[in-house]
């Protein structure tokens, strides 16, 4: 085998570990935790099915590539819960970490692609980068409220933490911005989420 090929399946081998990594949304259909795999997975879907809401044109390839490597760092880092205070204090540096180490696995060329790929999704200073981010508050969402809130109850999250994160939804998408904050409506309605 080349060099090449030998990086490539390695980095192949490597990124089997995400499907270990375990979120705090459940999925539905079962009660037990959404795997970062299964949830890159689920934003990829959700790049092409939804590429029409974006509020600015986007390349939907670039966008599901992007959705797809933009968790692979919780390999090394962890999932952070997003209403962990503590947890964000060291997420940077942790996850950056993790991209040396994960991405520098593979060939050099598409090391670098792969970097600026979730480097670009750090930033959302793209259309896409608004667009992915966009989808990685969504997908949650919606599984967390079609569960009945149960995350968001697990952890006494209220209905202000909730609108805050999704602010920035609104930068990539304003139709999904609007749904998202008629979901919290909906789910305070419901009791799911506190007021």
């Amino acid at each position: 085998m080349n060099d090449r090929l030998q990086k490539q399946i390695d980095f192949i081998i490597e990124i089997d570990k995400l499907k270990s990594i375990r979120r705090q949304t459940l999925i539905i259909d079962e009660d037990r935790q959404e795997n970062d795999a299964e949830h890159s997975w689920h934003l990829a879907m959700l790049a092409f099915l939804l590429e029409e809401y974006s509020n600015e044109k986007i390349d939907v390839l670039k966008t599901i590539k992007m959705v797809l490597v933009h968790d692979i760092v919780e390999i090394d880092a962890g999932d952070t819960y997003c209403y962990d205070k503590e947890g964000y204090k060291t997420k940077a540096d942790r996850e950056q970490k993790a991209a040396d180490r994960i991405f520098g696995i593979l060939p050099e060329d598409q090391g670098k692609e792969i970097m600026n790929l979730w480097t670009e999704f750090e930033r959302q200073d793209t259309p896409e980068s608004k667009f992915a981010s966009v989808l990685d508050r969504l997908q949650p969402l919606l599984l967390n409220y079609t569960k009945g809130g149960i995350s968001w109850k697990n952890h006494n999250v209220k209905s202000s933490q909730v609108r805050e994160r999704n602010l920035c939804v609104k930068d990539g998408s304003e139709e999904l911005y609007d749904l998202i904050m008629n979901i919290i409506d909906d789910a305070v309605q419901k009791g799911m989420l506190q007021k």
